[in-house]
């Protein structure tokens, strides 16, 4: 039986259930961005959704969630929680946020990549991990090791 909009109780169902599942993703999404301590960086792909249209076909959602950026958070100069693990493979994109409540350059050795961070402010260093080997990052000026960055060959 239809309703005035055209829909049987399954298929009103079933967009229901589409939808809450959608919003349950991206709630998990959401809530994963947050204390990444001691993760591991990976790359692996979320399987696409499935939404029922309203005339009973089936569609493919290819929205993958954006990967998680492991953030180092800096207090008083120092790694919040000690110095932060940042792992990544040879070849893949490095990617990861300083966080900081001190102003100061951050200095990615073996890379020689450097960004200033205000003092309450962010940076995001994003480049292609081209050198394998075990690297320092620096708070510069303060002479304090904030993560060691580990590219697997």
């Amino acid at each position: 039986m239809h309703d005035r909009t055209g829909l049987t109780g399954l298929q009103r169902a079933a967009i229901i259930v589409g939808a809450i599942a959608v919003l349950v993703v991206a709630y998990l999404v959401i809530q994963s961005g947050g204390d990444d301590r001691g993760k591991k960086t990976s790359s692996t792909a979320t399987p696409p959704a499935v939404a029922t249209t309203p005339q009973g076909s089936t569609s493919t959602a290819t929205t993958a969630p954006a990967p998680t950026v492991p953030t180092v958070r800096v207090v008083d100069a120092k790694p919040d929680g000690g110095v932060k693990k940042l792992e990544f493979n040879k070849g893949d994109e490095v990617r990861f946020r300083i966080v900081s409540d001190t102003a100061d350059e951050i200095h990615v050795h073996g890379y020689d990549l450097k960004k200033d961070v205000p003092k309450g402010g962010s940076v995001t260093f994003a480049f292609k991990g081209s050198i394998d080997g075990r690297f320092v990052v620096e708070l510069e000026g303060h002479g304090e090791q904030i993560a060691e960055l580990d590219v697997a060959p």
